[in-house]
């Protein structure tokens, strides 16, 4: 592991990734990283297109099977589970592209985010939760997903994940397409929501507002964890600045 830029603050482990690996083929995307995320800690992966970032959030949520190395949960070993069966652990995943449902209507979305739940006062009390962070989402809650702009389908797909009322947050790319403003009321919310305890590992290609959330983050360069440190060291470092910064 590389040496580290700043001093990380203790906090409880929640999610131990080590020496991960995960092949396509013949392809290796992933060469043995490691990183952890800790309760209620903001942690971003940073790098350029290729680097491996996207390879590892589907192999913490389930999505790809890691050709070596472990992922522990909450000191549970979880690499190669489902991610219908991590979800009930407290981990939801929002992929690049938003994936939401087209046909279904911005509620239906929302009700299938919480179709593992039985508590219906807490679902309810999630719900409008997560209307007051998105109110463009009650006001469109009868419409078709696929009617809404970019910026709400993102909305919507961080939404749907917090349905689950996670402890981990899996976000990757969530301002990919969208408009400055949009982008801004995201990570304003995504702020919010790390701050009432929600643990995020977020994968942004805008540098500077992954680095300004994140309490820690990992640069990622050809499947390998080139530099780590706090946020705000990152943002400071020249090296960065130059590689991911455009200075």
């Amino acid at each position: 592991m590389p040496d580290a830029l700043g001093t990380r603050a203790a906090r409880e482990p929640l999610l131990d990734v080590a020496k991960l690996e995960v092949t396509y083929g013949a392809i290796k995307a992933l060469k043995g990283i490691s990183l952890s995320v800790g309760k209620g800690e903001c942690v971003a992966l940073i790098g350029a297109n290729g680097a491996g970032k996207t390879s590892t959030l589907r192999a913490v949520s389930g999505m790809l099977k890691p050709a070596g190395g472990t992922i522990t949960l909450r000191g549970e070993k979880i690499a190669g589970k489902k991610s219908h069966e991590l979800v009930p652990k407290g981990l939801a995943h929002a992929p690049e592209g938003r994936g939401v449902f087209p046909n279904l209507t911005v509620q239906e979305n929302l009700d299938l985010g919480a179709y593992l739940r039985r508590d219906k006062a807490g679902i309810e009390a999630d719900l409008q939760k997560c209307f007051g962070f998105f109110p463009i989402l009650l006001e469109r809650r009868t419409q078709p997903a696929g009617t809404l702009s970019g910026g709400e389908q993102q909305m919507l797909a961080i939404s749907r994940a917090l349905m689950s009322r996670p402890t981990l947050l899996l976000l990757d790319e969530p301002s990919l397409g969208l408009a400055p403003q949009v982008t801004q009321i995201i990570f304003r919310i995504l702020k919010d929501v790390n701050a009432q305890g929600v643990s995020i590992l977020l994968v942004e290609q805008n540098a500077h507002l992954a680095l300004g959330l994140a309490q820690w983050a990992y640069v990622l360069e050809t499947g390998e964890v080139a530099m780590e440190g706090t946020g705000s060291a990152l943002l400071a470092s020249e090296e960065v600045r130059k590689a991911y910064l455009g200075e």
